[in-house]
């Protein structure tokens, strides 16, 4: 992975850890760098699943791609806010 391939994921992963966090209801005390990570981690891994089902490189935006990243970036919020108490 290229420089400029880390550089996306984190910019991809502050944008789904923040879609992914308006997604679940109710309010989430997690620090902010804690959705980011969530936000990461969620966009990795929802390249590699779409990659995997073969929806990764459609035409236009990968919007099943991006549907997969905020529904793994909401249920890893969603995790992490209800097991943890962060105040």
């Amino acid at each position: 992975m290229h420089i400029t391939g880390i550089i996306t994921a984190i910019v991809v992963g502050l944008i789904i850890g923040a879609l992914g966090r308006l997604v679940v209801p109710g309010r989430q005390s997690i620090p902010i760098w804690l959705t980011i990570l969530i936000g990461v981690v969620a966009a990795i891994l929802g390249t590699f699943i779409a990659a995997a089902l073969g929806v990764a490189n459609t035409a236009g935006i990968d919007w099943i791609e991006l549907a997969i990243q905020v529904i793994l970036a909401a249920a890893g919020v969603s995790l992490v806010s209800g097991s943890r108490s962060y105040r």
